[in-house]
């Protein structure tokens, strides 16, 4: 049963969304606008008014068919802020007219190794948002109430929308990359996630060497206290402790394993990646240096970051769009024309 939790909500039957209709370059405008009825929440699930939807690079790995999709015809986006109009009856843990994050991770089964074990981001029938199920870049979206996330205060719909997959990868990806206190940490790529992760390890008091080819990405890198900014495969000016890989170019990982002092991690922090050249075993991995994946995250993961986010005032750089401008955010995102994380706004 559908409980309505805001009587003068009025909920449509057709909303607006924007799905992938045949995934390819973006030149080839693999997203349409559409109209699609607005879903109604299952046992369990509550529904969201859609407020805001960052853009992820994900979601343009879907658009252009890196990723396989798993549906014909989704809505893409997973950082999704809006509040609870309606939810199935057994749901009892958002109020209505509540503001509520929709994250990737979407649903785990609870009984593999994995999930028993606390590791529910390898859960092999693990679904996500925006990829087995419609996402955010429409004007209202379900989820698993399970999933979605409570939001800290103080922040804006704009700011919040990328810490829920960028904010977030960024965490787990630090985690992985093992980072000792005070250390030096190499970040290569500066979008989204990384100009997230970069605060939360300056905060931590870590010395933070940014790589990444836009200028003007450099520059915002430095604003967030990075100790240097320089090119995507120039050599930072001391060896690294650990290092994240964000940009999706596996000609990276050897420069960044290259980077790393002995007993250093490297973590590649995307779900894609392009082709590894080949490794030298005494140049890249000798002396114990390690390289390691990064496979969505839990949603303690969410739960931590979003503490540490309500604890230590981020800041969120955003370049906003217009929803209808969706398949220009995503162009905008491969051409490197988006400082920050792009955000959709949908009207209100």
């Amino acid at each position: 049963m559908l409980r309505r939790m805001q009587a003068w909500e009025h909920l449509p039957d057709q909303m607006t969304a924007w799905v992938v209709h045949r995934p390819g370059p973006m030149s080839n405008h693999p997203l349409r606008r559409t109209s699609l009825q607005v879903p109604r929440p299952g046992s369990g699930e509550i529904l969201v008014r859609v407020h805001v939807c960052a853009v992820c690079r994900t979601d343009l790995h879907l658009a252009e068919g890196d990723l396989a999709p798993r549906a014909p015809k989704t809505v893409p986006g997973h950082e999704v802020v809006g509040h609870v109009v309606a939810a199935a009856d057994n749901v009892r843990r958002f109020q209505g007219g509540e503001r509520v994050g929709i994250a990737w991770l979407r649903w785990t089964c609870g009984e593999c190794v994995y999930c028993r074990r606390g590791s529910e981001n390898l859960c092999p029938f693990s679904r996500y948002t925006g990829w087995h199920a419609h996402g955010g870049y429409a004007e209202y979206a379900v989820v698993p109430a399970a999933y979605a996330y409570a939001l800290p205060d103080g922040y804006t719909d704009d700011e919040l929308a990328p810490l829920l997959c960028a904010g977030i990868i960024g965490y787990r990806a630090l985690l992985r990359a093992a980072l000792p206190p005070g250390g030096r940490l190499g970040v290569y790529g500066f979008g989204a996630s990384a100009h997230l992760a970069a605060q939360v390890a300056v905060a931590g008091g870590a010395t933070v060497h940014v790589l990444t080819r836009a200028p003007a990405a450099r520059e915002l890198a430095l604003s967030l206290g990075a100790a240097s900014a320089g090119g995507a495969y120039d050599q930072p000016p001391e060896p690294l402790d650990a290092a994240i890989l964000f940009a999706p170019v596996g000609d990276l990982v050897p420069v960044a394993l290259e980077a790393l002092d002995a007993g250093g991690t490297l973590a590649i922090a995307g779900i894609h990646l392009s082709d590894v050249p080949s490794l030298n075993y005494q140049r890249h991995l000798f002396r114990e240096r390690q390289l390691c994946s990064v496979t969505a995250n839990t949603r303690e993961d969410g739960r931590a970051f979003l503490r540490f986010a309500a604890e230590h005032r981020l800041q969120v750089k955003t370049t906003p769009y217009p929803f209808d401008a969706a398949d220009q955010a995503l162009a905008d995102l491969v051409a490197d024309r988006v400082n920050g994380a792009a955000v959709l706004r949908l009207p209100t």
